[in-house]
């Protein structure tokens, strides 16, 4: 593997790098759209399958339209993005296909056929099969992109913590020994659960916007109010549910990945009491001075938040990027060593798997290979530093992670507020529905004439515009989390095991930007269509049938 790093140009790392962060972006456009119309659909046929009224089912099939168009664009750049695992990053596809490849099959396999099978039931089925089994069909269409979501997500989950897998020096390969490990680490669970909550967010806020549309217009006035309603409070419980998955979330990455920790709150130097940064002034385009700075500029923080965060104690210690690479000591008295040291380590690894190597292939006693085996197991869990050259490369961009972080939560926060708003605007709950109205009108947002006799699609036009303004900004909410994700995670393709200039693939740089730019303009393309297609669809409304239901 040495060998190979020194015929690979940095240029083909970099490419490969901006190719799958393209794919991953544009992909992510699509996925949570579905999963969240897919909740939504399932409400509202839900509701039909109650009622009986043809109204319902009327709305269904327009949001499940929506979700169609959006779940044929999914499918596409999904596809694309596996593929680049052979292409770009062949040495990461060897090294642990066996264990990455399953949830991935599995994905394929299970959860792919649920949808094809009974998304085509969805679509088709209508007075073709009975009303208890469409339903069934359209929730499990949702499930099976769930799942989907889930096994998908189970695999990026593993590059964060690897766990369930041993090194096998003979084939040089990581092999999987726990399936289970790998497939329900609590690393997974917390990913999957804030993930597909947030995917949840930007299908309501859609629908908002949509319902939004057609009130500011009036035109579809029943169908956008009882939208909005079921949006609404599928909306709240996600943005709730997405504050609380996230909490999780950030405890699982103190505990395996405190270096991302670190970069997402500038914390040069870590401590005890330590408070989590509201804001604070971190040039967006340069790598802070970390070494000689003791803190971000401008700094305000919640006291204690981050140690709470971190560690449910108030008091509890959390490392800085400089106590990560320096190393320090846990409150438990154990010693976590310097990235220095882990480098020496890394390399000690590389050299007996080398020499355990060329013994075993010159048929050296089994004494020496033993020996060799010995020193390997004793520095494995450093092995991937032995390719750092320099402790300040494990050091992720900063800037991308702090600002993106603060973009994700505080929209989150924008979120609550507005779903909760629409909840108490959208419902006649008493006491809280009027005083939520009088406040609007004291401060200008609602006119006085409609503060006690308030009708939700007789507002300005503004109010609505507001509802479709957000839409972006749920996008570029779902879209900074994954920035934290991954830019949080480099160097490492593998978190302390695989840095992503061993994970590439020996090929021409000039050859990856090609298809880079060809990517671009056919995913823009795409992402343009969908989005025409759609705007027509919405223009044209809903087909409203004449049907008498029973």
């Amino acid at each position: 593997m040495n060998d190979l790093l020194l015929n690979i140009d940095a240029g083909s790392i970099n490419w490969a790098r901006a190719q799958f962060a393209l794919t991953a972006i544009y992909h992510w456009l699509f996925v949570p759209l579905t999963l969240g119309l897919a909740v939504i659909m399932g409400i509202a046929e839900t509701c039909y399958y109650r009622t009986r009224n043809v109204f319902w089912r009327d709305t269904a099939k327009f949001w499940q339209k929506l979700f169609g168009i959006n779940f044929a664009m999914g499918v596409a750049t999904g596809i694309i993005l596996e593929f680049e695992f052979g292409t770009n990053w062949s040495n990461y596809s060897w090294f642990v296909g066996d264990i990455f490849g399953a949830p991935l099959a599995i994905e394929g396999i299970v959860a792919f056929f649920m949808e094809s099978t009974f998304v085509a039931v969805m679509y088709f089925g209508w007075n073709k099969v009975s009303k208890g089994f469409h339903l069934a069909s359209t929730w499990l269409t949702g499930l099976g992109a769930t799942i989907s979501a889930w096994w998908i997500l189970v695999a990026n989950a593993w590059m964060q913590y690897p766990v369930g897998c041993e090194f096998n020096p003979d084939t040089m390969r990581n092999e999987m020994v726990d399936f289970f490990a790998v497939a329900f680490s609590p690393f997974a669970i917390g990913k999957f659960c804030h993930t597909v909550i947030s995917a949840w967010i930007i299908g309501a806020i859609f629908v908002v916007a949509v319902s939004s549309w057609y009130l500011w217009k009036k035109r579809e006035i029943k169908l956008a109010k009882e939208s909005i309603k079921i949006a609404a409070i599928v909306g709240l419980i996600a943005s709730l549910g997405a504050a609380f998955t996230g909490h999780i979330s950030g405890q699982q990455v103190a505990k395996v990945q405190p270096m991302k920790l670190a970069a997402m709150e500038a914390l040069y130097n870590g401590g005890t009491d330590q408070g989590l940064t509201a804001i604070a002034w971190v040039n967006p385009i340069a790598q802070p001075d970390y070494q000689n700075e003791e803190s971000a500029p401008l700094k305000i923080d919640m006291p204690y938040a981050l140690s709470i965060m971190a560690t449910n104690d108030p008091h509890g210690f959390v490392p800085g990027i400089n106590d990560i690479l320096n190393g320090y000591t846990r409150p438990d008295g154990t010693r976590e060593p310097s990235v220095d040291e882990k480098i020496v380590m890394g390399q000690k690894a590389i050299t007996a798997l080398a020499a355990y190597r060329k013994a075993k292939k010159s048929g050296a006693d089994e004494a020496t290979q033993k020996a060799q085996l010995a020193i390997l197991k004793e520095n494995m869990k450093y092995m991937g530093y032995g390719y750092v050259k320099d402790k300040h490369d494990i050091v992720p961009y900063v800037p991308i992670n702090f600002w993106a972080f603060r973009t994700m939560v505080g929209l989150g926060c924008i979120f609550i507020l507005f779903f909760a708003v629409i909840i108490l605007l959208s419902f006649k709950i008493p006491f809280f529905s009027i005083v939520t109205r009088r406040l609007l009108a004291a401060f200008g947002l609602l006119p006085e004439t409609e503060a006690d006799s308030y009708d939700i699609a007789r507002l300005p036009a503004w109010h609505y515009i507001i509802a479709i303004i957000l839409v972006p900004l749920a996008y570029i909410a779902s879209e900074s989390g994954w920035l934290v994700a991954e830019f949080g995670r480099q160097p490492w393709t593998i978190q302390d095991m695989l840095p992503t200039w061993v994970a590439v693939s020996d090929i021409s740089g000039n050859a990856v930007a090609l298809t880079f730019f060809i990517f671009l303009f056919l995913f823009t393309l795409m992402l343009a269509v969908e989005i025409n297609i759609l705007l027509k669809q919405i223009k044209k409304g809903p087909e409203y049938s004449n049907q008498v239901d029973c």
